[in-house]
This record gives structure tokens, sequence and C-alpha cells, in this order.
């Protein structure tokens, strides 16, 4: 018998599964579970329905996402003229801040008080650190992204552009081998503070254009007062994380503790969750 649906967002996951995600980070005692999947699969979202939910069970969950550990953008500026300028776009392996994540997830991990950075996608920058929330008493924490634990490619993966943006803008792959390096020196670190990883796996690459539309139309919605990304800017924005976001659909189902596949709608099919090699 096939796996029951259940309704995604925006609405937000159905309550079997949210609490099935729930039942799960705390059967495997996580310190701090992850939650990984293409950019609009509903990551924050069900990070912060899971978090509720703990609430109304009398447990507290910290939640953080990958974007918040971004650099600022007059690190990414400095950066881009530095190194290349695709660099002053957030996003990709090499635009975060590890120091101030390695920091973070360590507090996490232990279960200490910490502040948890916020980054503002609209203004795209980070937050001011007076604005950030204090996590403290909690039973344990949350990050989400949408390449957790992905590897690097290899060299000859490497050769050629995957997409307009990189043939016109790093046809000599340098932005790319750059990209590539820090996800494989650099991020490692940080992954092994993940305790167990569920991978929300969607149809592919080629539906996070229309899903990161609508998460950037309820951005819009949410702060009628300022300006978000036009269609056209998101397309080319998106191109930014297709390399790596295709090596992330095709490498985590064999990574991830869990993997739950993801239909054009964002609905879960939900086996009982396995473990990896079950």
């Amino acid at each position: 018998m096939s796996a029951p649906l259940h309704p995604a967002p925006p609405a937000g996951f159905a309550p079997a599964f949210v609490a099935s995600v729930l039942d799960d980070a705390l059967a495997h005692g996580s310190r701090v579970y992850g939650i990984g999947g293409l950019q609009g699969s509903g990551k924050s979202t069900l990070a912060a329905q899971v978090a509720a939910l703990a609430g109304s069970r009398g447990r507290r969950v910290a939640v953080v996402s990958i974007d918040d550990f971004y650099l600022t953008r007059a690190q990414r500026l400095q950066l881009a003229h530095g190194t290349h300028p695709l660099l002053a776009t957030r996003g990709p392996p090499g635009t975060h801040d590890l120091a101030l994540a390695g920091e973070t997830l360590h507090a996490l991990s232990g279960g200490a008080p910490c502040a948890l950075p916020a980054f503002d996608k609209i203004a795209d920058d980070r937050r001011p650190a007076s604005g950030w929330t204090r996590a403290q008493d909690y039973d344990f924490a949350i990050l989400d992204g949408w390449f957790l634990k992905t590897p690097p490619q290899t060299e000859t993966e490497l050769r050629e552009p995957v997409n307009a943006l990189e043939l016109a803008e790093d046809a000599d792959g340098v932005w790319r081998r750059y990209c590539n390096d820090a996800l494989g020196r650099d991020y490692p670190a940080i992954w092994a503070r993940i305790d167990r990883l569920l991978w929300l796996h969607g149809p592919g690459f080629d539906i996070v254009p229309q899903w990161r539309w609508q998460q950037e139309l309820a951005l819009q919605a949410s702060d009628p007062a300022r300006t978000a990304m036009s269609r056209a800017q998101l397309e080319r924005f998106v191109q930014h994380f297709e390399r790596v976001g295709r090596q992330a659909w095709r490498t985590l189902p064999g990574i991830a503790d869990w993997t739950v596949q993801l239909d054009d709608r964002r609905r879960p099919a939900v086996p009982p969750p396995l473990k990896k090699g079950d």
C-alpha cells in the first residue's frame, strides 16, 4: 500500500507528519536535528511547526537556518572584489560566516544558552545582534538548510557550465571552484554538529524557480512596504544555487538518515523513518 500524502506549504504540513518529525528527533536523542531540502521545499515551515508542536508538549526547541549565517553584505562585496564578482550574491558555499556558525552550533550541540543570528533577506544583510533571539533552556535545536551535508563535486563535474549564469559570468570556472573547494574544506566541521538529518526530496531542481517564487511572494506579502525580488531577478538568483542544488538532490538521499519524497505540490509521502542502510 502506498504511503499517505499530507498537505504541505503554504498552508503547512499536516499534523501527523509534523508529529512524526518531532518524534524522530526525540527518539534519536538529537541535540541538533537537521532538516534539508532544496529552496522552497518547506524546510523553515516544517521547522517552525515542529517547534510549535514541541511547545504544546511542554518542550522547547531552538530553530536556526544555515541562511542565518550568511556573511554580511559588506563582507560579500569585499569577497567579490578580491576573488570573483559572483560571490557578492548570498547563498552558495563560501558565502557563509563559518566562524559564527561553528560557534553557534557548538553551543547548541551542548545545550548552552546562545544568541541565534538572523538574516534579513529583503535587505540582503544580517540583522543587528541586538535583534537576535536568545536560545536557552531548550531540549534540542533544529538547523534547516538547502545543502546540509552535501559533498563537493569532482574536477570533471566542475568543467562544464550548468546554466547561462555560469556560461556568461564564470566561463573559466573560478567561482564554482571556489564554492566547491569551500564546500569540501570548510563545511564538514559544521555538518559534524548535525546528529540526524531529514532530507525533503522534491521532484528535482527544475521546480525550484517556481517554489522559490512562491516563497518570494510570501516574503513580499509579509512586509508590503519593502521591495523583494522581481521574477526576472529571482530567475537569475536561483542559478547561483543550481550546481550545488543538483548535487544535493543527487547525493543526499544516500547520506541523510531519513529521506521523505515530496511531490510537485510539496506533499510528502511518508513511510516510517528508517536508519541509513536499512
